[in-house]
């Protein structure tokens, strides 16, 4: 396994909010190493009775994957128009604890990825250092 590093759960972007967000849903994360101009990715691997398979993740750019988890986690959306880089705001909530936490970002998809994490894991993570820009 790779370095860890501590990063503010405000502050992640791309693959390593991916990971975050994978972490938050504990999800069995893997890393891809890059090869043909890519840099490092995260994938999530699924098993079933009989196969198992490796599958992109990267919730906070595919609607596919972050729509259901926002569906999930947050119940609440904005958008300030105040010219800053986090002008979307997310808002999620855990029914079970009622705790609930609001994250912001430049598209709905990271803002909601932001709130999930900072919900279940909190206002800094750990993620490996490859994934840090």
């Amino acid at each position: 396994m790779t370095d860890l590093i501590e990063v503010k759960t405000a502050d992640l972007v791309g693959e390593a909010l991916g990971w975050a967000v994978g972490m938050a849903e504990g999800l069995e994360l893997e890393l891809e190493p890059p090869h043909y101009n890519t840099s490092w990715r995260v994938f999530a691997r699924h098993r079933y009775t009989v196969t198992e398979q490796a599958k992109r993740f990267n919730p906070w750019e595919d609607w596919a994957l972050g729509g259901p988890l926002l569906d999930k986690h947050c119940k609440g959306f904005g958008m300030l128009q105040d010219g800053t880089e986090s002008r979307y705001r997310a808002f999620a909530y855990n029914r079970s604890s009622g705790f609930s936490r609001l994250a912001g970002g430049p598209t709905i998809l990271v803002a909601g990825c932001r709130a999930i994490v900072a919900l279940n894991i909190g206002d800094t993570v750990q993620v490996p250092k490859e994934l840090m820009p």
